[in-house]
């Protein structure tokens, strides 16, 4: 093959990869507070999870959104749950109050929630009060670790009035072509 062609191809694919980077979104690489900086790595990304009870006839898939907002003091997460069958947003924030990240998640069946987190080694552990849920459920407690292999895995366990009432656990994979969707 001529060198000639393979530097172009060479070079054509070093600028289609720079394009591509420029072209990300531009918020993502911005300034975050610095309590909210361990979240980076789960930032600008779009993942893809499937319930570990989801089936071939029943599938159970969420799409999450993670992004920066409100000019770096906050972390966003939108998602979908069946093409938005069911779905939520959270704002998450740096309390200097309480001097901790706190979280709000507001939900389309009508409850919201309340929480803190703590990371340590990308993992996201999540402890919040749910208001107005019509099953009962009082408190979710939450762990979302991000793999080696780029997968991120979160567990869940469901409260009412401090009983376990329920668990789900979701391997996402990042999906850059996954979009939230709300009805």
């Amino acid at each position: 093959m001529n060198t000639n062609i393979v530097c172009v191809r060479h070079f054509a694919s070093a600028i289609s990869a720079l394009l591509l980077a420029a072209s990300a979104p531009a918020a993502e690489a911005g300034k975050l507070d610095e309590h909210l900086e361990p979240f980076r790595p789960f930032l600008g990304k779009t993942w893809r999870g499937e319930f570990k009870n989801s089936t071939p006839e029943k599938p159970t898939i969420d799409i999450a959104r993670w992004e920066r907002a409100l000019n770096g003091k906050a972390v966003r997460v939108t998602h979908s749950i069946n093409e938005g069958y069911y779905g939520g947003e959270s704002t998450i924030h740096w309390d200097r109050d309480k001097s901790q990240i706190r979280y709000y998640y507001f939900s389309t069946g009508g409850f919201n929630n309340v929480g803190t987190m703590t990371l340590t080694n990308n993992t996201i552990t999540a402890v919040e009060q749910v208001f107005g849920n019509k099953e009962g459920v009082t408190e979710v407690r939450s762990t979302y670790e991000l793999r080696s292999d780029g997968t991120m895995l979160n567990r869940s366990q469901y409260l009412k009035n401090g009983d376990q009432t329920s668990t789900r656990e979701v391997l996402y994979k990042e999906d850059p072509k996954a979009e939230v969707k709300f009805k």
